[in-house]
């Protein structure tokens, strides 16, 4: 019973986890030293060579013992010192959209020692290696995966050093303190329009805010995501490629983003919506933006366009 009960559990040496977000040097409270695999191995063997210079009272034997022996206790100060007094700070990650890899930068600052074949990362199997000269900085990005929009919290980071012989391995735990802002996937589809848009257009006697319903423009270049209702398949017949049917909105009238008035669940909501705001936000149009107890805008340009992205990000999520 105890065996079934502690099939799968990893154990894991305890440790203290300091936090890098605003700066932390590593020291004697946060550093562990235990041998590694190798270094077992050949304390092993030199257990069985001290047991052969006793037996065949050989002064050679012994001299190789206690000299090996040296150089295993001198590899122990090595490797401690190759992480003592390191510097690592953490830095803000930049935002991403769902389904992409999250970077969360990693600052680290040596003092007057270089320092070799540091290890860094998520767990011990995925550990990427840096070198810093005395004196000397390097700038290192992790990468995690951002399924789901929200906020991603950086797990804790594991910094190892191994070197000079491998002999031994010495670790710290860091909480990066980190997070990153994960918007929602663009998913490309037409927009209708909310019921009070559409009645205020037509007091108003404008055409109301929806894809394809203002003023023709001309023929532009397809991009991805636009809608196959828009492209010209006569213009493509002749041999000129794949044009969409551009329309510019009346002056005066604004796009309104409303969550209400679309169909589906609220994680394809949010995903059609975040195409809308890319997409008029290119086009440099003002637009409104109408969440369940929150608006924005109307308005148009790059801090509107963030603050839009924000809110669908952070929608029904807790404070």
């Amino acid at each position: 019973m105890l065996a079934e009960s502690l099939k799968g559990v990893r154990p894991r040496w305890p440790g203290r986890i300091v936090r890098a977000a605003g700066g932390v040097r590593l020291d004697r409270s946060c550093i562990f030293i235990v041998p590694s695999r190798v270094g077992l191995a050949f304390g092993v063997a030199l257990l069985l060579m001290l047991l052969a210079a006793i037996n065949y009272r050989n002064n050679l034997a012994y001299v190789l013992t206690f000299l090996l022996g040296s150089v295993f206790m001198v590899g122990v100060l090595h490797t401690y010192r190759n992480l003592a007094g390191l510097r690592l700070q953490a830095g803000a990650p930049a935002a991403l959209f769902a389904g992409g890899q999250a970077r969360f930068p990693i600052r680290l600052d040596s003092d007057g020692r270089a320092r070799q074949a540091l290890a860094l990362g998520w767990s011990s199997g995925d550990l990427q290696l840096h070198d810093l000269p005395a004196e000397g900085s390097a700038s290192v990005e992790l990468s995690l995966p951002a399924p789901r929009r929200g906020w991603l919290p950086a797990p804790r980071l594991r910094v190892e050093s191994r070197f000079p012989l491998g002999l031994m391995v010495a670790w710290s735990w860091i909480d990066p303190g980190q997070r990153a802002l994960v918007y929602p996937q663009p998913l490309a589809g037409d927009l209708p329009l909310s019921a009070g848009a559409q009645e205020a257009a037509e007091d108003e006697g404008r055409q109301a805010c929806g894809e394809g319903v203002d003023d023709y423009q001309g023929l532009r270049a397809y991009r991805p995501g636009d809608s196959k209702r828009r492209l010209d398949w006569k213009a493509y017949s002749r041999g000129r490629g794949l044009l969409v049917k551009d329309f510019a909105a009346l002056e005066g009238s604004e796009f309104c983003l409303d969550f209400s008035a679309l169909a589906g669940d609220g994680e394809s909501r949010l995903s059609l919506l975040c195409h809308w705001v890319l997409d008029l936000s290119e086009r440099q149009r003002p637009f409104v933006l109408q969440l369940p107890g929150q608006r924005l805008g109307p308005n148009s340009g790059e801090a509107h366009r963030e603050a839009c992205l924000r809110a669908l990000a952070l929608y029904g999520e807790a404070s």
